[in-house]
């Protein structure tokens, strides 16, 4: 099978998700907080836990071949304790459920791109699996943080996916803005990375040419009290980068798809 080629030229604003989604923006209107309605945690709760998590369970591991390991440094913080978990942006259907296997027990809700309320029909879904859309506007900022805080005090995950745009099974990191990594700082909580590596099935499974998915967990890392905040999240987000660095140069070697930069944007790649 020949090997599909992807081309690039802006290795921080290229997507190649391929979603074609009409954005609907987050405005002040925007409810992040549905919790007081029993009705809506009795449904969050079946869809997300009884629903959502063995079946995609099963899919991971089967479609995917997917596992985590690492596991154990979870350990080192409080089990009440809220936290943040960065991740390499790689898959689209991996990136939206695998933090919520890494511990059962755990409710993981993700900052998303306003796309995925976009689609007809399924806001409510989305939103029940966990899904925190980013703010369009100033003002929509403010409800945006405060569902942000109050998942990490109620003692849930936050994932961040700090490059943003999805590449489909790229094997290197890409650069980020330490801004993304802000919240922490705000908040003075831990992280951790969860960096996805890609690597060649083997044995009896050699003839899948699909590549199975390995996340790896590091962590946790705190943020620099003694540091402003900027300073601060710059420290920490470049932590975090030699972490997943490390994770990708020694596991991940598998390149399903090739990535070609050019100097000219209007050969990209279009999805």
């Amino acid at each position: 099978m020949k090997k599909k080629v992807i081309y690039y030229y802006d290795e921080i604003n290229n997507d190649f998700a391929g979603t074609k989604i009409e954005q609907k923006p987050i405005d002040n209107s925007f409810n992040y907080i549905r919790d007081k309605n029993i009705f809506w945690r009795l449904c969050s709760f079946v869809l997300y836990y009884i629903i959502a998590k063995p079946l995609i369970f099963l899919i991971n591991k089967i479609w995917n071949g997917s596992t985590v390991k690492n596991r154990k440094v979870l350990k080192l913080i409080n089990k009440k304790q809220g936290f943040f978990l960065y991740g390499n942006h790689t898959n689209i259907l991996s990136d939206a459920f695998q933090p919520s296997l890494i511990k059962y027990t755990k409710r993981f809700y993700i900052i998303v791109n306003p796309d995925c309320t976009s689609i007809p029909g399924i806001q409510n879904i989305v939103m029940m699996l966990g899904a925190i859309p980013l703010a369009s506007t100033m003002s929509s900022k403010i409800n945006f943080l405060k569902c942000v805080k109050k998942r990490i005090a109620d003692g849930h995950c936050v994932t961040i996916y700090p490059e943003a745009h999805i590449w489909p099974f790229y094997t290197k990191l890409r650069d980020f803005s330490p801004d993304a990594c802000h919240y922490p700082v705000k908040l003075n909580v831990p992280t951790f990375t969860m960096t996805t590596c890609y690597q060649k099935h083997r044995g009896i499974l050699s003839f899948i040419k699909r590549p199975k998915t390995i996340s790896y967990i590091d962590g946790p890392f705190f943020p620099d009290s003694s540091l402003p905040p900027k300073e601060a999240a710059l420290k920490l987000s470049e932590e975090m980068k030699t972490a997943m660095r490390e994770r990708l140069d020694k596991y991940s070697n598998y390149n399903y798809i090739e990535y070609v930069k050019v100097d000219d944007p209007t050969k990209v790649t279009i999805l």
